[in-house]
Formats: C-alpha cells, sequence, structure tokens
C-alpha cells in the first residue's frame, strides 16, 4: 500500500472527539466551511478580474494601434517619394542654369517675368485705354477682355520673347531679350512699342503701368527725377543680391524723337500677387491732367494711393510693390531695363540699338534652329503658314511656368484636406488664359513638342513632375500651388484626392526620348538620369496597377467618378482626362475601362525598353506588355460583337434620360415661393451588366496606342468608322463621338454642355494621325488604307487649324464637328499646338 493509502489509514483510526472538545471541534469546522467557500469565490473573481484586464489593454492596444494605423495612412500619402530628386535642389538656380534663371514664368499674365526661384521677384505690365466711364485695366489673361488677338510670335524658351497683342483700335508689341553675367541670372530688357490700328481710329491716351514686386523678402527703393517720375529702382532679394531697373523715358519709335508722357508712381505693402490687380484698380484717381505741349488737356485715371478695404487680408510687410505709370498717346516705345549688381563687366546697357541688334540676331537664330528642326518649306508649306507655326510652338514654350507652394490633398484617411509637401513645378500649361496651371495629362502631350525644340528642357519637365510624387507613387493631376495660381481656379477643383489618376501621358514622351537613345553613346549619356528616373517610374506603374486595378485580372478601372448619379445623365469621368465622356451609366466595381488598359500597355512597354536600356531587370514589364497587348484577351475583354466595336464594360442602360422634376404647389400657393423644378435623371429601363454603346475616342484606343497587330481585321472596322461621315469623320478632324450614339451633343446637367461628346479635339486626333502613320509604314493587309486616312485626316486637321487661326486670331481647346469653328477656351496652344508635329510629320 501506498503512502496515500497508509495515511488514509491512520486518519481512520484516529481517536474520536468527545464533549467540550468535540463541541469545539464543530464549531471550527463550522467556521472553517464558510470560509472554504469564499477562497473559491475569490480565486474566481481574480480570475475573472485578470481577464477582464488582459481584454481591456487587448482593446485599448488594438484601439491604438487602429488609430496608429489610420494616423499612418493620413500621413503616409504626404509623404514624399524616398528616392533621390530627379532634379538636385538647386537645378533652377543661377549658378547652376543661369540661363533660364530669368524668363517669362508667369503665363497667367500678357506680360510678366520671374525668376525660378520660391520667393521671386516678380514683375509685370499692365495697360488701360483711358475712357472718362470706366477703367479698363488689363493684366491677366481673361477671355473676359475680348481681346481680337494676343500671343507669342517667337519664344525660343531661353534668350528672348516677342509677342503681339490685339487691343480695342491699337495693338502692343511686348519683347524682351536676357543676358547672361554675374552670379545671379544676368541682365534683361522689355521693349513696349504702341500702334494705332489705322489712322481713322485713333485713341487717345494709353496707359501703361509697369511694377515691380518682392514675393515674401528683398527691399525696393525707388528714385524720382523730376519729383513725380519714377527714373529708376534699386533693390536686393536673397536670390537676386542687388539689382537695378531703370525705365527710360519713351519715344515715337525707334529712330524717332522723345515723346511727351505724365508719369505716376506708387509704392504699396501688398496683399499678394494674386490681388496685385485689385491693389491697382482701388489705388487710382482720375484728377490728374495730361497736359501735351500745344494740345488738349485731358483728365487721366493714375495710381495715387491704396487703402485696403475693410476686412482684407492683413499687409505682409514683406511684400512690397512699386509701380511705374506711364500715359502717352499713341504710337510710342517704352524701354526697362534690368541690370544685376553682380554683372561687373558688362560691355553696354541693353537698350536702344544695342537691344534692336540683341533682338535682330536672336530672331535670325530662332528661325534658323526653327528651320533645321521642322523643315516646313520642304514639306510645301508657306511663309504665312510657317509663321503660324512658329507661333503655335512659342506659345506653347512661352506658355512655360514655374510655380512654387503646396497642393491641396485629401486621402480616404483624412476627414479635412492637408497641405501636400511643398514643391516646385516647372511645366508647360493648357491655356493662359482658363488653365494658367499644371495637368498631368495635358504635359505628356506638351512634351512631344517641347522635346522636339528642347531635350533639355523637356527633361527637366518631366524630372519636376516625377519629383512632386508621394512614397506610395501618386502624383496630384492638378498643379494648384499658390494663392496667384488658386484665384484662377473654380474652388471646387481645387481639391486632389490620392486615389485619383490621370492617363499617364508622360509615358509618350518618355517613348519618344528613349527611342532616340538606342545608340551605346546616347545611353551613356543619359544614363543617370535614367537612373534618377526609373525608381519614381516603377512606383508610378505600380501604383495605377494596384490602384486603378480592375475586377478581372488584366482589366483595369479609373476611380473617381461622379457620385452624384441623380443629377448627370451620365455620370463624368474627370480622372480619365476625357471627363463626360459616356461610360456605364451606373458607376460601379465592375466597369473595365479601355483605353486605361491601352495606358497601361503603353507604360508597360516603354518601362520594359528604359529598364533594358539600364541594364535592369524588365521580363515583369515585358510579360505585362505581351499580355496587355495580346489581341485575344484584349477582344474578350472589350470586344463587343453587338456594337461591332471595342468598348468599356459596366453596369449600363442606354434608356436614362433628363426631366424637369415634379413639384407640388398647394392649392393657393404663389408658385414664385416654391423653388425652379430641376433637371433631374430618369431611368426608363433598369441598368444590367454589358457593353456601353458609345462609339468615340474610347473605342479606338487600341489603334491610337498602336496595340492591335497590323493584321487585326478590327483595324478595318476602325477604318470604316473613323471614315463614315455619320459616325466620325469630319472634313475638321474625327469627332469625339459618334453622331450614332446616344448621347451626342447631349447635355449633362441643364448647365454642363457636351464637352467630349463631339467636339473635335486635337491631342486624341493627333494620337490618331500618329498611329496612322505607324500603320501606314508596316507591312500588313491595311496599310494602303492607313495611309490614305493618313493624308486625308492630317490635311483636314492642318487646314482648318490654321484657317481658324487666320480668322479669330486664336488657336482653340476644341473645334466644331460641324462648322470647324474655334470654340472652348483660347487661346489653348496646349496640345492644340501638336498641330506643329504634324505639319513635320515628327511622330
Amino acid at each position: 500500500m501506498g503512502w496515500t493509502g497508509c495515511r488514509m489509514a491512520r486518519e481512520r483510526r484516529r481517536k474520536p472527539v468527545e464533549g467540550a472538545d468535540r463541541r469545539r471541534h464543530e464549531k471550527d469546522l463550522r467556521g472553517m466551511q464558510p470560509q472554504s467557500k469564499v477562497k473559491g469565490k475569490v480565486d474566481l473573481a481574480h480570475i475573472c478580474l485578470a481577464l477582464a484586464g488582459i481584454c481591456c489593454v487587448l482593446g485599448f492596444s488594438a484601439y491604438f494601434y487602429n488609430l496608429y494605423v489610420q494616423w499612418w495612412l493620413s500621413r503616409r500619402f504626404i509623404t514624399p517619394h524616398l528616392s533621390p530628386r530627379i532634379l538636385d535642389s538647386n537645378y533652377s538656380s543661377p549658378t547652376v542654369t543661369p540661363d533660364k534663371f530669368w524668363g517669362s514664368y508667369r503665363p497667367q499674365v500678357y506680360f510678366g517675368m520671374k525668376t525660378r526661384s520660391p520667393m521671386s521677384l516678380v514683375t509685370g505690365l499692365m495697360w488701360m485705354q483711358q475712357t472718362e466711364l470706366d477703367v479698363r485695366l488689363r493684366h491677366t489673361c481673361e477671355q473676359s477682355d475680348g481681346l481680337s488677338s494676343y500671343g507669342w510670335l517667337m519664344h525660343d524658351g531661353v534668350n528672348f520673347g516677342v509677342q503681339e497683342i490685339f487691343d480695342f483700335g491699337f495693338s502692343l508689341k511686348t519683347e524682351f531679350v536676357k543676358r547672361t553675367g554675374g552670379q545671379h541670372g544676368g541682365d534683361w530688357s522689355w521693349r513696349i512699342t504702341g500702334r494705332a490700328e489705322n489712322a481713322e481710329h485713333q485713341v487717345s491716351l494709353i496707359s501703361l503701368l509697369f511694377y515691380v514686386a518682392t514675393d515674401g523678402q528683398g527691399v525696393l527703393q525707388p528714385h524720382l527725377e523730376e519729383r513725380t517720375r519714377l527714373a529708376f529702382l534699386t533693390g536686393s532679394t536673397e536670390e537676386l543680391g542687388h539689382f537695378k531697373i531703370t525705365f527710360h523715358k519713351p519715344w515715337a519709335g525707334e529712330g524717332k524723337g522723345p515723346k511727351y508722357a505724365s508719369f505716376n508712381h506708387l509704392k504699396v505693402v501688398g496683399p499678394g500677387l494674386h490681388q496685385l490687380t485689385d491693389v491697382v484698380k482701388s489705388s487710382l484717381s482720375n484728377h490728374f491732367i495730361y497736359n501735351p505741349p500745344g494740345g488738349k488737356k485731358k483728365r487721366y485715371f493714375a495710381v495715387n494711393t491704396y487703402q485696403p478695404p475693410p476686412g482684407s487680408t492683413p499687409l505682409n510687410e514683406n511684400s512690397q510693390v512699386l509701380i511705374h505709370q506711364v500715359t502717352l498717346q499713341l504710337p510710342f516705345q517704352v524701354e526697362v531695363v534690368f541690370e544685376s549688381g553682380s554683372f561687373m563687366d558688362r560691355p553696354n546697357q541693353l537698350s536702344g540699338e544695342v537691344l534692336s541688334a540683341a533682338l535682330t540676331q536672336h530672331q535670325t537664330s530662332f528661325e534658323d534652329k526653327f528651320n533645321s528642326i521642322f523643315q516646313l518649306r520642304k514639306k510645301g508649306f508657306s511663309t504665312p503658314q510657317e509663321e503660324f507655326a512658329m507661333a503655335a510652338l512659342s506659345n506653347m514654350i512661352g506658355g512655360m511656368g514655374y510655380f512654387y507652394g503646396h497642393s491641396i490633398v485629401q486621402s480616404k484617411y483624412n476627414d479635412q484636406p492637408v497641405l501636400y509637401p511643398e514643391g516646385p513645378l516647372f511645366t508647360a500649361v493648357p491655356s493662359r488664359s482658363f488653365f494658367p496651371r499644371g495637368f498631368l495629362w495635358d504635359e505628356g502631350f506638351h512634351q512631344l513638342l517641347v522635346s522636339q525644340w528642347d531635350t533639355a528642357m523637356s527633361q527637366e519637365v518631366i524630372g519636376s513632375w516625377l519629383d512632386l510624387m508621394n512614397v506610395e507613387g501618386w502624383i496630384p493631376r492638378e498643379q494648384i500651388l499658390d494663392n496667384e495660381a488658386r484665384s484662377k481656379v473654380p474652388s471646387e477643383f481645387i481639391l486632389q484626392r490620392n486615389e485619383n489618376a490621370n492617363p499617364p501621358t508622360l509615358f509618350l514622351v518618355l517613348e519618344k526620348l528613349v527611342r532616340g537613345m538606342e545608340t551605346a553613346s546616347l545611353v551613356q549619356k543619359n544614363e543617370l538620369y535614367l537612373r534618377k528616373l526609373l525608381p519614381r517610374l516603377r512606383s508610378w506603374y505600380d501604383w495605377y496597377n494596384t490602384t486603378q486595378a480592375g475586377p478581372l485580372p488584366y482589366t483595369f478601372r479609373w476611380r473617381g467618378r461622379d457620385e452624384d448619379t441623380d443629377m448627370y445623365l451620365n455620370p463624368k469621368t474627370l480622372t480619365s482626362g476625357l471627363d463626360d465622356y459616356p461610360r456605364a451609366s451606373h458607376p460601379s466595381s465592375d466597369e473595365r475601362h479601355v483605353d486605361l488598359r491601352c495606358w497601361m500597355a503603353l507604360a508597360s512597354g516603354v518601362m520594359a525598353h528604359v529598364s533594358a536600356l539600364l541594364g535592369e531587370p524588365a521580363e515583369e514589364y515585358r510579360r505585362m506588355q505581351r499580355v496587355l497587348s495580346d489581341n485575344a484577351l484584349l477582344e474578350e475583354q472589350h470586344w463587343s460583337d453587338q456594337l461591332n466595336s471595342f468598348a468599356d464594360y459596366g453596369n449600363h442602360t442606354q434608356s436614362v434620360i433628363l426631366e424637369r422634376e415634379k413639384i407640388y404647389i398647394p392649392p393657393g400657393q404663389p408658385p414664385h415661393h416654391y423653388p425652379s423644378p430641376r433637371l433631374v435623371r430618369v431611368i426608363r429601363k433598369p441598368p444590367k451588366l454589358q457593353y456601353v454603346g458609345a462609339l468615340g475616342y474610347v473605342s479606338l484606343f487600341p489603334f491610337l496606342l498602336q496595340v492591335l497587330q497590323p493584321n487585326s481585321p478590327r483595324l478595318e472596322t476602325l477604318f470604316k468608322d473613323m471614315r463614315n461621315e455619320k459616325k466620325l469623320w469630319t472634313p475638321y478632324g474625327l469627332r469625339s463621338l459618334s453622331k450614332s450614339s446616344p448621347l451626342y451633343l447631349k447635355y449633362n446637367t441643364e448647365h454642363d454642355g457636351p464637352y467630349w461628346r463631339g467636339p473635335i479635339w486635337i491631342s486624341i486626333n493627333y494620337l490618331a494621325v500618329k498611329a496612322l502613320h505607324y500603320y501606314s509604314n508596316i507591312e500588313g493587309p491595311f496599310r494602303q488604307e492607313a495611309a490614305d486616312l493618313y493624308q486625308q485626316l492630317r490635311s483636314n486637321l492642318i487646314t482648318n487649324i490654321y484657317r481658324q487661326y487666320l480668322e479669330t486670331g486664336y488657336i482653340w481647346e476644341q473645334y466644331n464637328d460641324s462648322t470647324g469653328k474655334g470654340q472652348g477656351s483660347y487661346p489653348f496652344t496646349g496640345w492644340s499646338a501638336l498641330v506643329v508635329l504634324m505639319m513635320a510629320e515628327e511622330y
């Protein structure tokens, strides 16, 4: 028997407890039993409390971890990309690029210059025709000004520019020339020439208002002569050191004598560049007298004193503005000369005959370079047509802007908008009057032309855009970086969301650039630049593949479609760049968009090419290119036998209309007490998953980006649709949406007219001409059809754009598909200037 058994036996043999001892024993037992139960309960409670504590700790940990993740995600999208910047931080400084430090980098004003620096000295011109009734001050480019024409005739992007502006009854020619020297970007000079439109129509008085402003830092000191005339000013800023700006007395014209003028000036502390026009307007007074010798006296408006309006933005003491006003009669010529204090060995002042000689020299160089690159004379174009092409190129180059500041952005993890990291952007703009800011998808088209003129400049622009990338690989699609830029943008378009893309058109110009780097020497020359590009291009490419992925493998879907489906006939897709082009009537995650798929095929090919040039892994990009270029898979995912075209796929119905909503008005109630009934969307037939019937630009993308094989029978079908006047063909270019489409020229809301629903757009027509040129020069059964279409479409486009330029004085945003007339915003010398490449047949 073991130890336990012996112990039990001994306990059973113990002596019984008797008498008083027994009673005490029983009492002790009774006292012990409750204690035993309490102890068990205490142990269980301790366990429960401990478990509860652990659960609380885990719950709080999970809560705070979730808060941390939310915070981390909310901060991640405003974290800059981790790879080294493509452009060095001082790439735009006068020590690195002195010839490009100063420039006409203010596309939103008719004439002005600044430096490529965060807080530049800003210079510009305003003018007004003196009338007794009102003040018509010209400063920022406004379509409401109604000018018959304005734009650069010549501009090389570096040394000089010549612009002509036609106001009512007179013209102004603005010219500038730069001369490098010293440590701060050198000197520059302006010449403003005014002429009457004709001898019969004499304009009474013109006032030119030259201004100089410090944008946040710097000092300006006026120097007067004859008590009222601002002869020159001296100043200093961190970027420029000391400088002097001289305002020469006006002349009647080159080679003619002095011109009588009245002078006024004003020095103020400004509220900011975006309010500069208002500052001048509010400082004008008409108690000044123009009193020419032997002529008639006339009262005129001039700058006097400035009083900020009540409740206005507090003035920044570091933002000074000096205004020099010259009031005189036509004709006249006025010069302004900027001289850098560090330019110690200048041979002479850049004015008078010296300035004339410099302008002549630069104009000759510009013409020689233009003829060498584009060779339009060999293509059979006349001198006026060549001058038109020069103007188109010059307006693209002269519309380049340098911006610095923050975008305003938001992600789904942020309750409120936040500021994106501050930074610079050097870019072209679509339109000086309507879109004087950077647009991501426009810029790829812009750089096709800019790169043809100046490859180094184009590489700077590409680097500038990619340096705005965040750690996720996202680039804000619209760049509105400061108050001056935001003053030209409707508030609803300012906020940028990080799930929204734009067509990656920079791959178009990258394809062109790397195609020109086939030789080992060119690869070696550009290797450092390409190696800086590659990490950011990888992130950008991966971002599209993850955030814009479609419901099936190798399909893609634009995010950011309009959510207010009750008000739109067809919800817009601004992120696609094609805005109101018809997509699936009911946005859903089931959509697949053929245009984005083709953009990714292009991007995959360029990524493979760049990686291979640098000896980096390229097979995954090649594989993606092969898959996305697989015509059988493309047709499986996007070809509709019923529509006989490539199409988007989604939750769609054609039976959608806009109808006036019905408002119940109780009997006896006056109708004007109730709001006017709105146009709202009415769905007559429920949507279902199907291909979207909207033949137009989206249907052409497999052809436009040359995804289709030269022997694909779908090419023949597309060529027939393109050539059909009841569908896409017009004498002026390809219309954006077929006449057969239910949404052709339909309004999207009561006040939202058709945009990409019929009008002719030059960007997509350029891609069509480029693709036709490609298919006409490669073996295939439809080669001759492509060649014929190429000649006809190219001729139609060039002829109409040139004709409209002669008739209206402008290149336009879009062209009417029925009449060919220019419409939309103007001047639009962004992608519409690609007409120059079509003329030169440079693709």
